[in-house]
C-alpha cells in the first residue's frame, strides 16, 4: 500500500521527470520521444510530448499535487475515526500516473491498457466511502458507463488497426487523412467513447451520481483533470487526420452547444450542490467543445484567425476549467465536512463562520460565470472572438449554425451567473436554515484552505495578465493548424489580451482608490430596519430557498425537466409541521435509463426459477450443457 507521505513523494519525482520536460515543448519547438519495447504482443511502444501532451501534463501533474495537499487535511476526519487511507492513496497516485500514460502514449493496445487502469483506479476512488448504499450505486453506474466508453474506443482502434496494419498512431495519420467516409465512421465512435469519459450531454449520466458520492479532492480531479482525457482523445484524432470533414465540425459544435445548455440548465435547479458542480462540468465541457468547433471550421474554411482563436479559446478553457472547478470542489469539500450535509437549502450563514471558505468560493464563483478580473472570462474571450471571425466564412447554414452557438455561449453565461449567485447566497448567506448550518463554528485548516487561495490566485493572475497565459496556448493550438499560417495572426489576439489585462488592472486601481477613499474619510453609514412585511418575530425560514430563487426561470423550461416533488400539507389551523421540497430529475435518466433497467430486471426475473439453490439441478445444467457441446462439435466435423 501506498501511504500519504509516499504518494506525494511519487507524484514529486513526476514533477520533476515530466513537469520540466513538458514546459521545455511548451514554450519552445520540436518533441520528446521515447520508444519502448515491453514484450512482442505491444510491439514498441512510442511515449510523446508533444505541445498537446506538455499541456496535459502540466495540469494533470500540478493539480494532482494539489489535490494531495487538500486531501491531507479533508481525510483527517476520517484518519481520526480509524478508517484506513493507504489504499485510497495507491489509487489516487495510480491514477494520476494513468493520466499521465494515456496522454503519452502512441501505442493503440498500451493506451487501452492505460485508459482502464484509469477507469479502475478513478472507480475505486469513487467509493471511497463504500458503507453508503448511494455511493456504491454511484460507482457502480460509473464503472458501467466506463466500459461502455472502452468499447466504443476499442472498436475504434481494431477498425484502424486493421486497415492500417498498424498500432502506432503515427501510422494511423495516413489512412485517416485519405478516406473521409472511413474517417467519419471512426471519429463518431471515438467521439462516443471519449465523449462519455468527457461528460458531453447524451453520454453525461454517469457523472452527476459520481462527482458527489466522491471525496471533494477526487470529485475535483476526476472533474478538472480526468474528463479532460476525453477531450484529449479528441484532440489526439483530430491532429492525426489533418483538415477535418465538415461533418465532424459541425457535429462538435451542434453537440457542444447542447451539451453547454444541457450542463447550466440542469446546475441551476440542483439543490444539492456537488452535483450542481458536477452538471457544472457538462457545461465546460461543452463551452470547450465549442471552441473547437470553431477551431475545425476554420480549418475547412481556410480562415486562420477563426481556427487559432477556437483552437487557443479551447485549450484555454481546459486550463481555467481545471483551476476554478477544484478551486469550487474544494469549496464544496469544506462546506460538508464542517456541516454533513450536501444540501443548500439547509445552509446559509456560512461567510460568518467559514469566511476563508466563502471568499474562496466565491473567487471560483466569479471565475466560473466568466466575470473580470478572473480567468474564466478570458478563454470564453477568445472563443467569442472566434465566432467573430467566422462569420464571413461558409455560406447560410455555416452563418446560422454560429448566430446559434453565439446565442447558446451567451445563454449559458447568463444562466450560470444565475446558478452561481444562487448557490452562494443560499449557502453562505443569510442566516443558518439548520443545525446543519449551525454547527459550522469554524473554518478548515491549513492544508484545505492553501490549495484554494493558490488555485484563486492563479485563476486572478490569469485573469489580470492574460497575454503571458496566452503564450502557453500558441503551440498547442498549432498542432492542430495544419498547413494554415499563424504567425501573421498572433499579434491581434495578443494586442487585444493586452488591452483587456490594461483595462482590467485600471479598473481595480479605481476601485482601490475608491475604497481608500471612504477609509481616509471614515464617514459612518446610517442603518434602519426596513419593512418586515408585518411580521414581528421574522425567524431563519423566512428567506430565500434555492428553489424560489431559480423558479421563475425555471417554470419557463417545463418541457426540458421532470420535477418530483416531495410534499407534507399542514392540516390543522395551527399546524405542528409542514414539509415542501422539490428535485429535478434529469430527464435523459427519467426516460431512457430508469426504462431500461426496468426492462432488464423484468427480463432476468423471468430467470429466476434456474436459481433455485439447488446443487443437483445446476449439475444437470451442466451436464445438458456439456451434451450439447459434444453434439454440435461431432456435427460439425461430420460436415
Amino acid at each position: 500500500m501506498i501511504s500519504y507521505f509516499n504518494g506525494i513523494i511519487i507524484l514529486l519525482i513526476t514533477l520533476v521527470l515530466l513537469f520540466i520536460p513538458a514546459l521545455s515543448v511548451l514554450f519552445g519547438e520540436g518533441t520528446i520521444t521515447k520508444t519502448c519495447n515491453i514484450n512482442n504482443i505491444f510491439g514498441d511502444i512510442n511515449f510523446v510530448i508533444d505541445p498537446i501532451s506538455a499541456f496535459f501534463i502540466i495540469i494533470i501533474v500540478v493539480m494532482g499535487i494539489i489535490g494531495a495537499i487538500y486531501a491531507k487535511g479533508y481525510l483527517k476526519p476520517y484518519i481520526l475515526k480509524g478508517k484506513s487511507i493507504s489504499s485510497h492513496f495507491m489509487f489516487y497516485t495510480t491514477l494520476i500516473l494513468s493520466m499521465l500514460a494515456v496522454v503519452t502514449c502512441q501505442n493503440a493496445l498500451f493506451f487501452l491498457l492505460c485508459w482502464e487502469i484509469m477507469s479502475l483506479s478513478s472507480f475505486f476512488l469513487v467509493i471511497f466511502e463504500n458503507e453508503k448504499k448511494e455511493t456504491l450505486k454511484a460507482g457502480i453506474k460509473y464503472l458501467v458507463f466506463m466500459h461502455i466508453s472502452v468499447l466504443f474506443i476499442i472498436t475504434a482502434f481494431a477498425l484502424v488497426s486493421i486497415k492500417t496494419g498498424s498500432y502506432d498512431f503515427a501510422g494511423f495519420a495516413p489512412v485517416l487523412k485519405n478516406n473521409p467516409g472511413f474517417t467519419n465512421i471512426i471519429f463518431l465512435l471515438f467521439f462516443i467513447g471519449f465523449g462519455i469519459k468527457a461528460g458531453f450531454a447524451g453520454f453525461h449520466n454517469w457523472l452527476p451520481e459520481a462527482h458527489p458520492a466522491a471525496p471533494s479532492h477526487v470529485s475535483a480531479i476526476m472533474s478538472g483533470v480526468m474528463i479532460k482525457t476525453g477531450i484529449y482523445g479528441i484532440l489526439r484524432f483530430l491532429s492525426l487526420i489533418g483538415t477535418p470533414t465538415k461533418f465532424i465540425a459541425y457535429f462538435i459544435l451542434i453537440i457542444s452547444v447542447i451539451t453547454a445548455l444541457y450542463g447550466v440548465l440542469y446546475a441551476a435547479g440542483q439543490s444539492d450542490f456537488k452535483k450542481m458542480l458536477a452538471y457544472s462540468t457538462i457545461e465546460n465541457v461543452g463551452i470547450i467543445g465549442i471552441g473547437l468547433g470553431v477551431g475545425t471550421l476554420g480549418l475547412i474554411y481556410n480562415q486562420p484567425a477563426a481556427a487559432f482563436l477556437g483552437f487557443t479559446g479551447c485549450f484555454a478553457h481546459i486550463l481555467n476549467h481545471s483551476i476554478f472547478k477544484n478551486l469550487l470542489f474544494f469549496g464544496a469539500g469544506n462546506v460538508y465536512l464542517k456541516t454533513h450535509t450536501k444540501d443548500m437549502e439547509t445552509l446559509g450563514g456560512l461567510v460568518k463562520t467559514m469566511p476563508k471558505t466563502a471568499v474562496l468560493f466565491l473567487a471560483g464563483s466569479v471565475a466560473i460565470c466568466a466575470l473580470p478580473p478572473f480567468n474564466g472570462f478570458i478563454s470564453e474571450f477568445l472563443i467569442y472572438f472566434g465566432l467573430l471571425n467566422g462569420f464571413n466564412m461558409g455560406g447560410f447554414f455555416n452563418f446560422i449554425v454560429l448566430i446559434f452557438a453565439f446565442a447558446g455561449l451567451a445563454l449559458v453565461g447568463t444562466i450560470a451567473i444565475l446558478c452561481f449567485t444562487k448557490a452562494y447566497s443560499i449557502i453562505f448567506l443569510g442566516n443558518p436554515r439548520s443545525n446543519c448550518a449551525k454547527s459550522a463554528n469554524t473554518d478548515c485548516d491549513l492544508f484545505m484552505i492553501l490549495p484554494m487561495i493558490f488555485l484563486a490566485l492563479m485563476a486572478l493572475c490569469i485573469g489580470l495578465f492574460p497575454q503571458h497565459a496566452f503564450k502557453m496556448l500558441i503551440n498547442p493550438a498549432n498542432v492542430l493548424m495544419t498547413n494554415l499560417q499563424t504567425i501573421q495572426i498572433l499579434n491581434e489576439p495578443f494586442t487585444i489580451l493586452q488591452i483587456v489585462s490594461y483595462t482590467t488592472l485600471s479598473l481595480i486601481i479605481l476601485i482601490a482608490l475608491l475604497a481608500g477613499l471612504k477609509i481616509f474619510l471614515n464617514r459612518k453609514v446610517e442603518t434602519h430596519s426596513t419593512w418586515g412585511c408585518g411580521y414581528k418575530k421574522p425567524n431563519n425560514y423566512m428567506q430565500y430557498t434555492g428553489s424560489s430563487y431559480v423558479s421563475p426561470f425555471m417554470s419557463m423550461l417545463k418541457p426540458l425537466f421532470k420535477k418530483v416533488f416531495d410534499v407534507k400539507k399542514p392540516k390543522n389551523l395551527f399546524p405542528s409541521s409542514a414539509h415542501f421540497s422539490l428535485h429535478i430529475e434529469d430527464i435523459e435518466e427519467a426516460y431512457f435509463i430508469n426504462p431500461m433497467l426496468k426492462f432488464d430486471e423484468w427480463f432476468l426475473a423471468k430467470f429466476e426459477k434456474l436459481q433455485n439453490g439447488n446443487l443437483q439441478t445446476y449439475l444437470k445444467y451442466g451436464l445438458i450443457f456439456l451434451a450439447l457441446a459434444l453434439i454440435l462439435t461431432i456435427g460439425g466435423s461430420l460436415i
